[in-house]
């Protein structure tokens, strides 16, 4: 197992590889925040924010966070509010997921896709009512989310010419959006709110008061594989709400690099990364974002070329890597057969804390894509063993309604 030494050494690096030391950035709520508290600020999908916290190792915040609860400052992500009747039909015409048979309340992971079957953002859409709807989307794709949604109104007005629907994208200077991860979550929650989060159950959401602060949305999800929860809140309030959740012990101030790392052992997606606008979702071992009513419809872009690729699989597959020895694979990094042949790349790889081994995803020829398939990894000009592993590589633990028993 890796030192506690020579993994923080190796994240260090993985940070100055991933992260922009350019200051210049638009800044959240939380930014004063953030630098009185020690954070290391990077320029971050041009957002000011931080990567780790001085006085605390991201190797220690890591494990914090799967033993605890971690404090993540998400403002930058794409918060968009669509109301209006057959506001549901509309998102449908750009997205795989079935948001009408959603439930109230529920929440989906979805992507929106081009022409070509490739995924142009992964995202997660709340049906608040039928004529109602909150997305959650990457602040990195900003400005491609916005203006996709804003031509797909256009286009879809013109066919539909009594419809009332709006869209309003809010700015982080407005609303803020705090993420609690960890174990430990709910318990440093529940003081703080009326809403009785043992009936709130992963993928669902609720509007709250949260520290005498109303007008919030409290949604249980995250981007860790750990139980926990998504805030949306007036950013006028978003410190007070932080200073109050951070009196609780159990949670700490985390970082855009723990957040990196323990999404990483959760086996989820980094777009930019791991996905792409060449990248479909059955290549990503994504095909169950693509619901069963669109995949009978087949009206949402790319639907000939996903479903073919359904029927006939994909060429190429994104997998897990497990090694054990060696410097850890990162992105770019080439990944060959024992043999010699070369079978495809890395596309995200860091030390994991939790496992003591160094994780990375991938994309390699179908035909070596079977878990505990021995491979190579070419790391600064010298190669290293691994294998195929399944994902995700740290149990995830959500927090799901239990089964109902039918006699």
């Amino acid at each position: 197992m890796f030192s506690v030494k020579i993994i923080n050494k190796l994240n260090r690096k993985a940070i100055r590889r991933t992260f922009s030391g350019n200051v210049v950035g638009e800044k959240t709520a939380l930014y004063d925040f953030h630098v009185e508290n020690g954070g290391k600020i990077v320029n971050f999908g041009g957002y000011l924010l931080p990567v780790m916290y001085n006085d605390f190792s991201m190797v220690n915040s890591h494990l914090f966070t799967r033993k605890n609860a971690s404090l993540f400052d998400v403002s930058h992500m794409l918060q968009t509010e669509i109301r209006g009747s057959r506001c549901i039909d509309f998102l449908e015409t750009i997205c795989t997921a079935d948001i009408q048979g959603t439930q109230i309340n529920g929440a989906t992971l979805t992507i929106f896709t081009n022409e070509n079957g490739g995924i142009i953002d992964d995202l997660i859409v709340t049906k608040i009512t039928d004529d109602h709807l909150y997305l959650v989307s990457n602040a990195a794709r900003k400005q491609h989310d916005q203006q996709l949604m804003l031509k797909a109104l256009e286009k879809y007005k013109r066919s539909n010419l009594d419809t009332d629907i709006k869209i309003k994208f809010f700015d982080p200077k407005e609303r803020s959006l705090l993420a609690l991860q960890g174990p430990k979550a709910a318990e440093a929650l529940q003081n703080l709110t009326e809403v009785d989060l043992s009936n709130l159950y992963f993928m669902n959401t609720t509007t709250a008061t949260v520290t005498d602060v109303k007008d919030c949305r409290i949604t249980r999800c995250g981007y860790t594989g750990e139980d926990g929860f998504e805030i949306s809140i007036p950013a006028s309030y978003s410190v007070n709400v932080a200073k109050v959740l951070l009196e609780n012990n159990c949670v700490k101030l985390a970082g855009l690099g723990v957040r990196d790392s323990l999404r990483m052992e959760a086996g989820l997606c980094l777009y930019g990364n791991d996905i792409t606008e060449t990248t479909t979702p059955i290549q990503a071992a994504l095909t169950w974002l693509v619901a069963k009513r669109r995949r009978e419809m087949r009206n949402f872009p790319g639907a000939d070329i996903i479903l073919e690729e359904i029927q006939k699989t994909s060429p190429i597959k994104r997998i897990g890597l497990l090694s054990s020895s060696g410097p850890p694979a990162r992105q770019g990094a080439i990944i060959f057969s024992v043999d010699g042949k070369e079978l495809g790349e890395v596309t995200s790889g860091c030390p994991s804390p939790s496992l003591g081994k160094n994780i990375a995803m991938g994309y390699v020829s179908t035909d070596y894509s079977k878990i505990g398939t021995k491979v190579s990894l070419k790391i600064r000009d010298k190669l290293y063993e691994a294998k195929v592993s399944k994902m995700p590589f740290v149990k995830a633990n959500y927090y799901v309604k239990p089964k109902q028993n039918v006699n």
